[in-house]
């Protein structure tokens, strides 16, 4: 059987995923390195390497050979770079949370040290079970309001039983339930886009105003959804998703009104939003102005850049550097940490493979065999860059501190396995997809058909 449309056994499957066997045994070697390294300016620094320090680099390769063998033993023919990708993310990240003393405990096993192996066999196991085009339930019928009423009810709970700090809204044990619309909500629009496309690509002739009445329970749901979000000073992850909304409305209809104006009104939005909440409005002043008050609201980001300066273009060493000056650096700053201690090199490898990672993902989009499927997977990519750039962007001072996670490098566990999560979805939109035939085959093909009749008779015999 034919290995891009028929059913395959174990040992082909076992065949086609051997590159990605091989760059997962390159991941482990890199990482195990980075542990070798800190282990080595532990030493240096006169502290003791214990045998539970070698407990997070096993359970990382671990979970990566199971997740493999998950892969091969289902049958899965999904991207095989994107699994590469976020494998290594995901290990550079409990390697950082590892020099953070993010897994110390009293003699016990920290929950902290098995979100990141949970969560690379939970995007495996979400790939597998949403594989053969089964993902595609998730944003058709009844469903698509199944989510957006889920969503709302999340954070009307989360607002009414939650508990604050340092501005936000959280659960018990400072969850943040929230984190799952990140998913949720872009299940909702891509099935709404998708199922309404042809009326949302219909503007005025005259002026060119959007399909209101088709746009209206979209509007209407996004009014609600941006109340309850402001209400929780929740601004990073309104921008997260009403960057991806615009972006599916575009894609989904290729009308490149719904950026523009779409843009215009979340920037008045936002305006508006920073000036009735001053916990917003002190987060611009301390990113325009980080020197007006540099021990306060300030403090973070002077330290961080402090920090990144220091590392220079080769950093201090992994182990070597002062992250505790930055405060909490294992959340939203952990790319200050990155760029003091492996410099300007460690970031670019950082962003590099993020890079990889969303450009696979925006091709598995692309090749997707249905409407559904392309939104998901566009809406998906976009929530994971977003929150990528508004961490990085923040860190570096090139936009305002929105207090977002650095996806899979940073601690937090509801982050983590919602960006899990949402690589699972887009890997089982892979599933089965073939490479695109190179430009010059299709154009032989072309001449082919539009060639002369002896010649298309000729290329029949041959073949």
């Amino acid at each position: 059987m034919s290995r891009a449309n028929g059913p395959i056994d174990i040992t082909d499957t076992w065949d086609l995923r051997a590159p990605e066997r091989a760059l997962l045994a390159w991941c482990v070697v890199c990482i195990a390195l980075g542990f070798v390294m800190l282990w080595g300016s532990t030493h240096v620094a006169g502290g003791v390497i214990d045998r539970r320090d070698v407990i997070p680099l096993g359970l990382y390769a671990l979970s990566l050979l199971a997740l493999h063998l998950m892969l091969v033993t289902a049958r899965f023919r999904g991207d095989q770079l994107i699994l590469v990708a976020v494998a290594f993310l995901s290990g550079f990240g409990m390697l950082a949370q590892y020099r953070m003393g993010s897994f110390e405990t009293q003699g016990a096993v920290s929950l902290n040290l098995l979100l990141f192996p949970l969560g690379l066999l939970m995007m495996g196991a979400t790939a597998i079970i949403l594989m053969r085009g089964r993902y595609q339930a998730l944003a058709q019928g009844h469903w698509i309001w199944v989510w957006a009423g889920l969503s709302l009810g999340l954070l009307a709970v989360l607002l009414v039983f939650g508990q604050r700090f340092r501005g936000g809204v959280y659960a018990a044990g400072l969850v943040t339930p929230s984190e799952g619309l990140k998913v949720t909500i872009v299940l909702f629009v891509a099935g709404f886009v998708a199922r309404h496309a042809k009326s949302l690509g219909a503007w005025g002739k005259g002026l060119p105003l959007p399909p209101w009445r088709t746009l209206l329970p979209l509007a209407g749901f996004w009014l609600v959804l941006t109340g309850l979000l402001v209400v929780q000073r929740d601004l990073g992850l309104f921008i997260i998703l009403s960057i991806a909304l615009l972006t599916m409305l575009f894609v989904g209809t290729g009308h490149l009104g719904y950026l523009l104006f779409g843009g215009i009104g979340a920037v008045a939005l936002v305006g508006v939003v920073l000036r009735v909440l001053p916990h917003g409005e002190r987060r611009v002043t301390a990113w325009l102005e980080p020197f007006r008050d540099p021990t306060g609201g300030s403090w973070q980001i002077l330290q961080g850049l402090s920090g990144m300066f220091s590392g220079g273009l080769w950093g201090e060493g992994f182990g070597r550097g002062s992250p505790e000056y930055t405060p909490i650096a294992q959340l939203d700053f952990i790319y200050s940490v990155i760029g003091e201690e492996l410099g300007f090199a460690g970031c670019a490898i950082v962003i590099l493979f993020f890079l990889i990672l969303f450009g696979r993902g925006l091709i598995v989009a692309s090749r997707a065999r249905d409407n559904d499927g392309r939104l998901v997977g566009i809406g998906l990519v976009t929530v994971l860059a977003t929150q990528t750039f508004l961490n990085i962007g923040g860190v570096t001072k090139f936009v305002p501190l929105t207090g977002l996670p650095l996806p899979f490098i940073s601690h937090g566990g509801s982050s983590l396995i919602t960006g899990f999560i949402a690589l699972g979805i887009l890997l089982a939109i892979s599933d089965g997809q073939t490479a695109a035939p190179p430009r010059n085959r299709m154009a032989k093909q072309t001449q082919g058909v539009s060639g002369k009749g002896t010649r298309r008779g000729r290329r029949s015999s041959a073949e």
